[in-house]
């Protein structure tokens, strides 16, 4: 498979002084069937996430892929876009979160198979409700408003089939800003175990 199919993030085309081209170090990742998402969630992350694992399910369909989670969040629907894609190919997937899983990495973090969630010891999730800018009418703040809820509800509900909570406990703690620690999320069931090392990833 070519590496050239598949642009990862910010990558440039030539770009090899970053060892970011065809034969650099995130070609090799690529290759690995590991993807980093290190960054805000938008549309640019998700078409490079969902144009990746589709490329690597054509590749081989039963052989494990590795998402890498270390990001602020944004845009829940490209979260939710993503988390789509990673239950819709056929590969299993495995997620590790090494750094910070907040708002939409939630979801990405998720993404991953149970029981093949992780995270590294020195990192950490945030659960926040969702919130939207709006300006105009006061019908059109109602609308806002509304969608906000319904997002809300959706973005809970995948947190609860996640960790088993019932859905007014996970609304009520994420209704401000829900920090956990590695050890904390582990407890919490939005990872499976803290990892340190690659070998024990089995």
């Amino acid at each position: 498979m070519s590496y050239d199919l598949i642009r990862l993030d910010d990558e440039k085309k030539g770009d090899e002084k970053d060892g970011q081209g065809a034969g650099g170090p995130m070609a090799k990742l690529f290759q690995s069937r590991t993807i980093i998402v290190s960054k805000g969630v938008d549309d640019e992350l998700a078409r490079s996430v969902i144009g990746q694992l589709f490329a690597l399910e054509q590749d081989d369909p039963e052989k494990v892929i590795t998402v890498i989670v270390n990001s602020p969040g944004g845009s829940a629907d490209c979260g939710f876009a993503m988390l789509d894609a990673m239950r819709f190919v056929s590969c299993p997937i495995r997620t590790i979160t090494m750094g910070l899983s907040a708002s939409a990495g939630v979801m990405i973090h998720l993404g991953g198979d149970k029981g093949q969630r992780f995270i590294t010891p020195h990192s950490r999730f945030l659960l926040h409700q969702p919130s939207m800018r709006t300006m105009g009418q006061a019908s059109d703040i109602e609308i806002v408003a509304s969608e906000i809820e319904r997002i809300r509800a959706v973005y809970n509900g995948v947190v609860s089939e996640a960790t088993g909570k019932p859905m007014d406990e996970i609304s009520a703690q994420a209704d401000r800003d829900f920090w956990l620690s590695a050890t904390q999320a582990v407890e919490y069931g939005l990872a499976d175990r803290i990892i340190a090392t690659r070998g024990e990833l089995g």
